[in-house]
């Protein structure tokens, strides 16, 4: 066997290890909460040593939010700038495409006890949802701006939570996540109207 095929073999194995990790530790925090969370649970439900997770991290928490990271989605808008209404509307399906995985079930129980694991919380928001563009619709309002399609000064705080808030409102409210038919209303009646836009103007309008 040459060096590159053992050394894509060796890579490979090591790309199914970390893969059954973070399927591990996923399973293994909806089982036993955070509280519980061991680098023996891990590591068992992996059916691999304590001591390779302690190879790469240092808690078990730092296993988990490298499990969430590596499966949260980021967003890419149409490179030419040409569809700000379907690259909304995409980046939302992609928001309730996420919220149906357990890494979205990881992040909720993390949030869900801020409180009592605030550092834990502080670094989902900066090493998984600031890293991977932070709000959804966010990377694709700031694309548009760049290319000098919507107004900058219009992405505001409050605009950039308006499409995650509304998805997360009626997943509430509905205990199921929207239809597109309602992710399309998100966007035409919530998003567009806020960066002074709507489906009678052009993207283009400033």
């Amino acid at each position: 066997m040459t060096k590159a095929r053992t050394e894509a073999r060796t890579r490979r194995r090591g790309g199914e290890l970390l893969r059954s990790i973070h399927a591990a530790v996923l399973a293994e925090l909806a089982e036993v909460g955070l509280g519980r969370l061991t680098m023996e649970g891990i590591a068992r439900r992996a059916g691999t040593a304590k001591t390779s997770l302690y190879r790469r991290w240092a808690s078990p928490h730092d296993v988990l939010l490298d499990a969430i990271h590596d499966e949260h989605p980021e967003e890419a808008a149409s490179p030419a700038a040409d569809d700000l209404r379907g690259d909304l509307l995409r980046a939302l399906q992609q928001l309730v495409a996420w919220m149906q995985t357990p890494t979205a079930a990881a992040a909720a129980a993390i949030v869900a006890e801020r409180k009592r694991y605030p550092e834990l919380a502080a670094a989902l928001y900066e090493r998984v949802f600031d890293a991977r563009g932070g709000r959804f619709t966010l990377t694709v309002l700031r694309h548009y701006a760049a290319h000098g399609q919507i107004d900058a000064r219009r992405i505001t705080p409050v605009v950039a939570d308006i499409g995650e808030a509304l998805v997360l409102k009626h997943a509430l409210d509905a205990d199921a996540p929207p239809s597109d038919e309602q992710l399309a209303a998100i966007v035409d009646e919530a998003i567009l109207p806020a960066i002074g836009l709507g489906l009678d103007r052009p993207v283009t309008a400033r």
